[in-house]
């Protein structure tokens, strides 16, 4: 009976033990390559955080990690991908910003934001820079909205594409400032430069593309859209010190895993995100993109997440922008 009722206590505290014990599949991760899949074409600041990330983790993990593009249906396809893969760890998302804003923007999506994914850091983000024509007779956010409030609709505001970055910056800004800045949707920065700098439209929410004609004077640099002033034009404000409390626009990239990927598995990878943006090529790559790395927890990466999704829904229903 004292022999029972010894090797009972001792199965108990084995099966105790086993359930602080990380699951096998994350004390061994990885035994295989890994896949970042990228939901774009190759290039852009997507593809180049991207590349970075795989450089570092490959050499830290000791396995291959290679990066997928599978760009399509605006990035569905490749995010599809990835929350229908298991969730070991061997197939990963990096992803814009845009995966909080296109639930609003489209119908049906065939993924769910939260639901899906797994946060495990967020890796750079990039603010717009708010530039006007010289002919337009404002120098500033506050001036911009007095002419707005005068002649309301009659400025205009040139944008990448509906439901892009650039686009949403100025609804945000009129949903805010309770102004009618008229959008005017091109194909690209392309085409929509041209007619920036020829006078055609007024304003734009540029990209870092609009900084060297603030820099010559082909442009007028108002404000920029992030919480801090930016290092390439440290003497332009921010929207939100400049007449427009609370307002901020930025474009994030992150890290994801499908929905159930072991926590210690999240953890190393969250480690090596950080390890990786910390690199001197990393960074030097980066603030040659006017991107901030900005690192940060699983838990922050998903309040950011929830935060985005409610901002961008109640921007895009006010503006009046149909689903498709």
């Amino acid at each position: 009976m004292r022999l029972k009722i010894v090797r009972t206590g001792c199965a108990l505290a084995m099966s105790g033990l086993l359930m602080f014990a990380p699951p096998a599949a994350a004390q061994s991760y990885p035994v295989k390559p890994v896949r970042i899949i990228n939901p774009f074409s190759p290039g852009g600041s997507l593809d180049l955080v991207a590349r970075a990330l795989a450089k570092h983790m490959s050499a830290e993990l000791g396995q291959s990690v290679l990066v997928d593009n599978r760009p399509g249906a605006g990035g569905a396809i490749g995010i599809e991908a990835v929350a229908k893969s298991p969730p070991d760890g061997y197939t990963l998302l990096i992803i814009q910003s845009s995966i909080t804003i296109n639930p609003s923007l489209q119908a049906k999506v065939p993924y769910d934001p939260i639901k899906d994914f797994a946060p495990i850091s967020k890796a750079t983000e990039y603010m717009f820079f708010l530039v006007a024509h010289p002919s337009v007779p404002v120098r500033s956010v506050k001036q911009m909205i007095a002419l707005d409030k005068a002649r309301p609709g009659l400025v205009t505001y040139a944008s990448v594409g509906v439901g892009s970055g650039t686009h949403l910056a100025g609804e945000l800004f009129n949903y805010m400032a309770r102004t009618k800045l008229t959008h005017i949707p091109y194909k690209g920065t392309g085409q929509a430069m041209p007619d920036l700098l020829g006078g055609h439209v007024a304003i734009m929410f540029g990209s870092t593309s609009v900084v060297p004609h603030a820099k010559s004077g082909r442009l007028v640099p108002l404000a920029v859209t992030g919480v801090a002033r930016s290092r390439t034009l440290p003497d332009t404000p921010t929207v939100a010190e400049s007449g427009l409390p609370g307002y901020e626009v930025t474009s994030w990239n992150a890290l994801f895993a499908p929905a159930g990927t072991p926590e210690p598995i999240i953890k190393r990878l969250n480690a090596l995100v950080r390890e990786g943006l910390a690199q001197p090529e990393a960074k030097a790559a980066m603030e040659k993109q006017e991107m901030e790395i900005t690192p940060g927890s699983p838990e922050e990466l998903g309040r950011l997440m929830r935060s985005e999704l409610e901002k961008w829904a109640k921007v895009i229903k006010a503006a009046g922008i149909k689903p498709n």
